[in-house]
């Protein structure tokens, strides 16, 4: 509303500027023909002096000539010719009874406009021109014009102004009003529904069919809601299989603990295998609550400081210490670093985990065969492919594997352990990291699982070294 009373005083603003200026019009056109009756009258004394030399006309007679006048005069002009000392002269036949003041004082120049009221309120636009002969001053001619006509166009202009500055406040009034409802409203409608949408009903949608700024912005809410729903989504399945997860190794331990306050002071054997239960799931929870951890950590990257490091020094240091779980089931575990050195920018403790944790599941599951870590370098880009002769990977669960809790093979999980967080925790790394990862089968039988990070600085790849 408030643009629609701008849009209003504009309007009021424009009808006086133009009434203004229309009113500066008519004056202008009336001092137009004003001058260009002294002009004539001036002609007259120049005429009067070129008559017959023998029989000369003075240029005072001219100037009182009644026939003169009263062809200088029109029927809405007047003329008055006064003496020098102001006294009326003579003046034009429609003049009647009227009589105009002249003006003494010629200073400013020999013509000068002015406005004067007459005795019945009228206005007469008046020329006082000072006439000169040979130089000398001769008299004073006075041409008026009234200004009735100029009030009357004046009145219908500013009658015609008024009505359409009237209309033109309707038109924006009804314009706002208009906007308000088409416009303003379904904001508030969207802006309602959007305050009544909870954290319970995030799969409540907007429903509109509008294609403006409006249905944009309830396009882009419902997106929204989209995004929050599947977030919420996941962090009540991570919940979900967490309390799931945890849940086990909490049983085991209540249960031996129970076991040990009734038979532990009685039969050692008992003692024994409680406590060895107890350890290893005690363990196997703080595996799990420590994975939790590095995810959150993990989750809020911009938090980690990051340097410089070579990732090609990394791989090769966290294969050796791996090297010694590899060879306890007789595997094979080998790096393969490029001749220049791959610099990547990131946090070292994260990326060790990284590498560890790709390892640990090759070893995990892989009974036999070989095991390669490859390090590339390549433009600006690092890839790290951690190798296994393994039981393999399905191709439609791939992506599913970095999923928290997901485990490929229900089999596997019961004889094989783990948290079900390492491949979680190593795609959150890769992500803090700009980076990425993905899994897929490897031909021959096992899997890839290939790493790839930003790498600022790197040179084109050349040929790898093996160290064994």
């Amino acid at each position: 509303m408030s643009y629609g009373a701008l849009i209003v005083t504009v309007i009021v603003l424009a009808a006086v500027a133009l009434n203004f200026a229309f009113r500066q019009i008519l004056l202008q056109q009336a001092k137009f023909r004003i001058l260009a009756t002294s002009e004539q009258i001036v002609q007259t004394i120049d005429a009067a002096r070129a008559i017959d030399v023998f029989e000369p006309v003075a240029p005072a007679t001219a100037l009182t000539d009644r026939a003169n006048l009263d062809h200088w005069a029109g029927p809405f002009t007047y003329v008055q010719i006064d003496e020098l000392s102001g006294y009326p002269e003579a003046k034009s036949t429609n003049m009647g009874g009227l009589q105009l003041t002249p003006l003494n004082d010629f200073r400013a120049g020999d013509e000068h406009f002015e406005i004067v009221r007459t005795t019945d309120g009228g206005e007469l636009l008046v020329l006082d021109r000072l006439l000169r002969t040979e130089g000398a001053p001769l008299a004073i001619a006075q041409v008026a014009e009234p200004l009735d006509n100029v009030r009357h166009v004046l009145r219908q202009s500013q009658t015609i102004l008024f009505w359409s500055a009237i209309g033109g406040a309707l038109l924006v009034g009804g314009a706002s009003f208009f906007i308000a409802g088409t416009a303003i409203d379904p904001i508030k409608r969207l802006t309602s529904a959007m305050a009544e949408i909870g954290s319970d009903q995030l799969d409540r949608r907007i429903s509109t069919t509008r294609t403006d700024e409006v249905g944009r912005l309830a396009a882009a809410f419902n997106a929204m809601l989209a995004r929050l729903e599947e977030a919420f989504a996941r962090e009540r399945q991570f919940i979900a299989d967490a309390s799931h997860e945890l849940k086990t190794p909490l049983t085991v331990i209540n249960a031996n603990a129970q076991l040990l306050k009734r038979w532990g002071n009685d039969e050692p054997q008992v003692r024994a295998e409680s406590l060895d239960a107890i350890i290893t799931e005690s363990q196997q929870l703080a595996g799990m609550v420590s994975g939790m951890l590095t995810l959150a950590k993990a989750d809020s990257g911009d938090q980690i400081p990051k340097e410089p490091l070579l990732i090609d020094r990394l791989a090769a240091d966290v294969v050796a210490h791996a090297r010694p779980r590899a060879e306890r089931k007789a595997l094979a575990l080998e790096v393969h670093l490029p001749k220049t050195e791959a610099l990547v920018i990131g946090d070292e403790s994260l990326l060790r985990q990284l590498l560890n944790n790709l390892i640990d599941n090759a070893i995990k599951f892989t009974e036999s065969g070989r095991i390669d870590v490859t390090v590339t370098a390549q433009d600006a880009v690092v890839g790290i492919d951690v190798t296994d002769t393994g039981v393999g990977i399905e191709p439609e669960t791939a992506e599913r594997l970095f999923d928290r809790f997901f485990r490929s093979d229900a089999s596997h999980s019961r004889v094989i352990e783990g948290t079900g967080l390492g491949l979680a925790i190593v795609r959150s790394i890769a992500r803090i990291h700009g980076g990425t990862v993905t899994a897929a089968p490897r031909p021959g039988g096992g899997s890839i699982f290939h790493v790839v990070l930003p790498a600022p600085g790197n040179t084109s790849p050349s040929a790898t070294v093996t160290e064994t």
